[in-house]
């Protein structure tokens, strides 16, 4: 009998030290913690000191430029929500004198008839001077060294200040778009959306023609400004122009739109409709909220807005400097068809990044 309590007792002690875990024999893992699940999130802005932004989007990247001054710089990004740490090419560096050795501003990439543009503006540093430049590059990758100065984008019938061109492709035709200041070499400081017909993507040749003016209150801050016109479209073809109005300093600074009568000939003024009152304006930590450019989703199922917008109030109207910054959002559309903007995002709020990512 007490042979067969020592057996019990020596088989308990060998169970008990193969159950250890500190042991070489069998053990239950510890549970691990499950795993985060959900749609991963971004918090704007995208980037500091980066005023006038601009995407485009081509095959699996998206590639992005914005006003620096003195040069012209792309980021590639396979996903927008990391563009803060894509690599950033200098594709083309103003000359020492010249008229685009100065203000090199608002660049827009393009992908047309096979090759990319760049449309900028620049000036010799006199402000009466800006105007329109091009540069090409037949490259499928934008962000190579080849690209060509194609010259200044001259308007007809005269050669008249410009600045924030773009470009709108109606049907099988191709016109420029930018902002206007007839009065420029007078002092006056009133700017128009002018649209011009183009032979190809570097030469205008049909009559400048201004198809917007600033009419509203809320056009008029600072003084009376309508520029950067971008061309967004829904699903059902319709045409809209969304542009920049009031001066760009002030808290004010807000995005209008404007329609195109469907069939209707976009050289006349009169085919356009203006809404008349602001479709993206400022909210708290996004003062002047503006000069926007749009894009997709990487899986195309959502439409983006990406703009720039100043953290802090500027009273005094001088928030039109580096000190903005470059935020994106996504966006709607109402039941007529319109777009939906919304409000600009809080700094620091955290959202999903585009479908996709």
């Amino acid at each position: 009998m007490m042979i067969m309590k020592q057996m019990l007792y020596i088989s308990f002690i060998l169970f008990a030290l193969a159950c250890d875990k500190r042991g070489a024999g069998p053990y239950l893992p510890t549970p691990k913690a499950p795993e985060a699940t959900g749609p991963a999130k971004f918090q704007n802005p995208l980037l500091n000191t980066a005023p006038d932004p601009w995407v485009a989007q081509r095959g699996d990247f998206y590639y992005y430029l914005q006003t620096l001054g003195n040069r012209i710089e792309i980021r590639k990004t396979a996903k927008m929500s990391e563009l803060s740490s894509a690599a950033s090419k200098v594709v083309f560096t103003a000359p020492s004198a010249g008229p685009n050795s100065r203000d090199v501003w608002a660049p827009e990439l393009f992908f047309l008839q096979g090759k990319w543009y760049i449309y900028y503006t620049a000036s010799n540093g006199q402000d009466v001077n800006h105007r329109m430049f091009v540069l090409e590059n037949a490259n499928e990758d934008p962000t190579t060294d080849n690209w060509v100065d194609k010259g200044q984008l001259i308007t007809q019938p005269t050669d008249q200040w410009a600045i924030d061109g773009s470009i709108f492709e109606h049907g099988s035709e191709l016109f420029f778009i930018w902002s206007g200041r007839p009065g420029a070499s007078s002092g006056n400081l009133t700017q128009n959306i002018y649209i011009s017909k183009m032979s190809n993507p570097f030469t205008l040749t049909g009559e400048t023609v201004m198809i917007a003016e600033p009419e509203y209150d809320w056009e008029r801050k600072g003084f009376r400004v309508n520029e950067g016109p971008e061309i967004l479209k829904n699903k059902a073809g319709d045409t809209f122009l969304i542009y920049s109005a009031s001066y760009c300093g002030t808290d004010d600074y807000a995005l209008g739109m404007m329609k195109l009568t469907n069939g209707a000939n976009p050289l006349l003024m009169s085919s356009w409709t203006k809404h008349p009152t602001p479709v993206f304006k400022q909210a708290p930590t996004a003062y002047g909220a503006g000069h926007n450019g749009f894009f997709k989703s990487k899986d195309g199922t959502e439409d983006w807005i990406i703009y720039h917008a100043n953290t802090e109030s500027h009273p005094n109207n001088d928030g039109c400097g580096n000190v903005r910054s470059t935020r994106m959002q996504k966006f709607s559309w109402n039941a007529d068809g319109t777009p939906n903007f919304g409000t600009p995002v809080a700094v620091g709020a955290f959202l999903d990044v585009p479908a996709g990512e």
